[in-house]
C-alpha cells in the first residue's frame, strides 16, 4: 500500500499542486492522524511536515486545548467543540462540509496567538481507506480590518456613515453633559434605546444606573407602581415595599421608551416629577425627592396625539426640549453594508458559521425598503445565516421579503432612468467599478446589475 506522503512525493505534479495550493491544507485519516502538510501550513504554524506526520490537527496546530488532557487532542472538554476536528470528522463520514469560521488559540513559543480562520474539508478515498483534506486560511488580519473599518464607521456603538447619522453623532456629544430632557423620534427598529444608552455613557452619569422602561409594555393597572414604587398593602398583591424606577434611577438616567403610550393620570404625575423632582409611593404619602434624567422616546407624532387630546400639551414641551431624530434605515442605504457586516462580525464572535455574503444578496439588501429598519435587517441576517449553513449567503438564502423583492425588480427590466451610452460613459469615469458607477447614476447597485445583465441578453 502506497501512503498519502509517498504518493504525493512520487508524482510530480500532486506534489507540486499540494505545495502550491495557496491555503494551508493537512491531510488526515479516519483516526485525525496528520498524513501530509503543504508548504503553506508549514509557514503558517513554522513546523515542517517531517515532525508532524502521524500527529493529530489539534497537536500540529499547537493548540491549547490539545495539551489539556494528557492524551493529545480529542480528549479535553474543550475539544468537543472544536470546529476544525468537527470540520475533519464530517468529511470523514463524507458529509458536505461548508466553510467554518472559527476562533483559535495556539501556542507560540510560549506566548498565546489568537488566529481567525475559515475551515472547510474534503474527503476523498485511497486504497480503500477515507481521508480528509483540511483546508485552512488566515483571516486574522481582515478579521482585523473589518473591526477597525467598522470602529471608524461607528459611535457608541452605533453604526453609520450617512450625513445624517453623523449629525445625530455630534449631538450626542453635546447633549451628553447637560441634564436636559431629551426626546427621541424614530421609527420601530432604529435603535432609539441605543441612542439613550449612548447619551448616558458619553455623560457625567455614566457610572450610574441607567434604567429602561417600555411604556407600552406594562399593564395599565401596574405603570404607576413600576415607576414611581408602592408601599406594602396599598393594594392586592402588594405583600411587602417596592422601589419604582424612579428610586432605581437616581443619579442616573431614566429612558422612557414609547413615552406616547402613558395613561392621561400617570402623564399630569410625570410632569409634576419633571418639574418639582419629587413624587409619592401608590399608598405612601411621604413625598421622595430623586435626582433623574429623563430621555423618552416614541415613533407616534405626538403633535398629532397633542390634536386627539391624547397627550398632554404641557408635558410635550417639558419632554420635548432637546428633540432628537433619528432617520429610518431607507433614507440611508449606503449604511446597509456596514451593518450587514457588523452583524456577521458579531455572528462570528458568537461561535456561528459564517462566511460572507454576495455582491448580488448585499445589492438586494441594499435595494430593500426595510419597514422594520434596524432589527429587521438583524433578524434578516440571523436567517440567511441559518439557511446559508456556513457558506457565503445568496439571494436564495434571505427572507422571503427579500426575494419577491428581488424577483420585482428583475421582472420590471432595465430602468427608465438609464440609457446604454449613460452606463458606459459612468463605468469609463470610475474604471469600471459598478458600484461606484451606480453612486454616479443615482441608483442602487442592484438596479445598475439588473440592467447590465438585461442589456447583455438582448444584445
Amino acid at each position: 500500500m502506497v501512503s498519502v506522503v509517498e504518493l504525493l512525493n512520487k508524482d510530480g505534479f500532486l506534489r507540486s499542486l499540494f505545495k502550491s495550493i495557496p491555503c494551508g491544507v493537512f491531510i488526515v485519516d479516519k483516526d485525525n492522524r496528520v498524513q501530509a502538510v503543504n508548504r503553506a501550513l508549514e509557514q503558517i504554524i513554522g513546523f515542517n511536515q517531517a515532525g508532524m506526520i502521524g500527529l493529530r490537527g489539534g497537536e500540529i496546530l499547537n493548540c491549547l486545548n490539545a495539551s489539556k488532557d494528557p492524551r493529545g487532542c480529542g480528549y479535553s472538554t474543550e475539544c468537543n467543540s472544536c470546529v476544525v476536528r468537527r470540520t475533519a470528522i464530517d468529511a470523514i463520514k463524507g458529509a458536505r462540509v461548508y466553510k467554518n469560521r472559527a476562533r483559535l488559540q495556539l501556542d507560540r513559543d510560549g506566548q498565546v496567538l489568537d488566529m481567525q480562520i475559515l475551515v472547510s474539508a474534503a474527503p476523498f478515498d485511497h486504497d480503500g481507506e477515507r481521508y480528509a483534506a483540511v483546508i485552512i486560511e488566515d483571516i486574522t488580519e481582515l478579521s482585523g480590518l473589518r473591526r477597525r473599518l467598522n470602529e471608524e464607521h461607528s459611535f457608541a456603538g452605533i453604526i453609520g456613515n450617512d450625513n445624517e447619522m453623523k449629525e445625530l453623532f455630534q449631538t450626542i456629544e453635546e447633549v451628553a453633559d447637560v441634564k436636559i430632557p431629551i426626546l427621541i423620534q424614530g421609527e420601530s427598529g432604529t435603535g432609539k434605546e441605543l441612542v439613550a444608552s449612548a447619551i448616558h455613557n458619553k455623560g457625567p452619569r455614566a457610572q450610574k444606573p441607567f434604567v429602561p422602561v417600555n411604556c407600552a409594555a406594562l399593564p395599565e393597572g401596574l405603570i404607576e407602581s413600576e415607576l414611581f414604587g408602592h408601599v406594602k398593602g396599598a393594594f392586592t398583591g402588594a405583600v411587602k415595599d417596592k422601589r419604582g424606577r424612579f428610586d432605581l434611577a437616581d443619579k442616573g438616567t431614566l429612558f422612557l421608551d414609547e413615552v406616547a403610550d402613558l395613561p392621561r393620570p400617570l402623564q399630569a404625575k410625570l410632569l409634576r416629577v419633571l418639574q418639582e423632582g419629587s413624587f409619592e409611593r401608590v399608598g405612601d404619602e411621604k413625598t421622595h425627592k430623586v435626582d433623574v434624567r429623563i430621555i423618552s422616546a416614541t415613533n407616534r407624532d405626538l403633535k398629532r396625539a397633542m390634536e386627539k387630546d391624547e397627550f398632554r400639551e404641557d408635558l410635550y414641551y417639558r419632554l420635548n426640549v432637546i428633540p432628537i431624530h433619528i432617520p429610518p434605515l431607507r433614507k440611508r442605504k449606503n449604511d446597509v453594508p456596514l451593518l450587514v457586516e457588523a452583524f456577521l462580525g458579531k455572528a462570528a464572535e458568537d461561535g456561528q458559521a459564517v462566511c460572507g455574503i454576495s455582491k448580488e444578496a448585499l445589492s438586494v439588501m441594499t435595494e430593500y425598503s426595510w419597514p422594520g429598519n434596524i432589527r429587521e435587517l438583524q433578524s434578516a441576517i440571523r436567517f440567511a445565516i441559518v439557511k446559508s449553513r456556513g457558506q457565503d449567503i445568496r439571494t436564495e438564502h434571505l427572507p422571503m421579503e427579500l426575494q419577491n423583492t428581488a424577483n420585482s425588480f428583475a421582472s420590471r427590466g432595465p430602468a427608465r432612468k438609464l440609457s446604454p451610452d449613460a452606463v458606459r460613459d459612468a463605468l469609463a469615469q470610475t474604471g469600471g467599478n459598478k458600484a461606484k458607477a451606480a453612486r454616479l447614476l443615482n441608483v442602487g447597485r442592484a438596479t445598475l446589475y439588473r440592467f447590465l445583465a438585461e442589456l447583455k441578453s438582448v444584445s
